[in-house]
């Protein structure tokens, strides 16, 4: 069964296409097949992945406003069981067109649908905003990945995810689930500890046990074209995103128990 995660926080600056790269690239390499859809204009994951915005014929737009079928879309990348769907500046005017279609939220959650997919995993990429886009995601989603700093606006950011996930379960997808994913922490700064105590202390399990710290290699992988584990394999990012993938995993077998019993 294919489960789809959305990595989301309208937020700019917290690692979210990252999170999305360095994750997907650990969970192929743990011999998952992997779709990663790029659904931000800036186009970042697909640029990160070596591919310019510009020379896919087919990007995730045309799945958007054009009900193109996800698999006429999809582009394989030079990492083993990793594809991509890549996006491009036009994906920018769903935020004005689709709003006027009827269930407009649910156009990606069909598409996901419509087609039996190779793919264990489908990770969106959304933009930092809480548009029409990321209420795509967020319908089509098994979970939501939350990628926060240990920082205050990034947390208070928090505030407005909760409300689109509230609406979204009433909405559109009952079954939507959450969790954050506390990113680029520095141990030695006091008010990131504090901060990460207190997301802990709030959210409790809607927390992930790993914490992704700060790690210069992380910012490099992208301009190389590379995720993380391929450029730096031994790097503590690519450990660090290698057991969140185990803990993603698990989660994933222990919902799909309680679904079946």
């Amino acid at each position: 069964m294919t489960k789809t995660i959305a990595v989301s926080n309208e937020k700019g600056g917290v690692a979210k296409t990252t999170t999305v790269l360095s994750l997907g690239a650990a969970l192929a390499e743990l011999g998952n097949r992997v779709l990663l859809i790029d659904l931000d204009a800036q186009a970042n994951l697909t640029l990160a992945l070596g591919m310019e915005p510009g020379e896919a014929e087919l990007t995730s737009s045309n799945i958007m406003l054009d009900n193109e079928p996800l698999l006429n879309v999809y582009r394989k990348t030079d990492i083993n069981h990793l594809d991509l769907i890549p996006s491009s500046s036009r994906i920018e005017t769903s935020e004005q067109f689709l709003p006027v279609r009827t269930n407009y939220t649910t156009i990606l959650q069909r598409a996901i649908q419509a087609a039996p997919t190779p793919y264990n995993y489908i990770v969106l990429d959304c933009p930092p905003a809480l548009g029409a886009i990321t209420r795509n995601a967020l319908a089509a989603a098994n979970l939501l990945l939350i990628p926060t700093q240990a920082e205050y606006f990034s947390a208070y950011a928090l505030r407005n995810m909760m409300g689109l996930i509230r609406r979204t379960r009433e909405v559109d997808n009952p079954n939507l689930s959450y969790r954050i994913l506390v990113t680029m922490l520095d141990r030695r700064n006091r008010t990131h500890r504090n901060i990460h105590e207190q997301l802990r202390a709030t959210f409790g399990s809607g927390v992930f046990n790993t914490v992704i710290e700060l790690d210069t290699k992380l910012r490099e992988s992208p301009i190389a074209g590379q995720p993380i584990t391929h450029y730096k394999s031994a790097a503590r990012g690519s450990t660090q995103y290698r057991v969140l993938a185990q803990e993603l995993m698990e989660y994933a077998k222990e919902t799909e128990n309680q679904q079946a019993s």
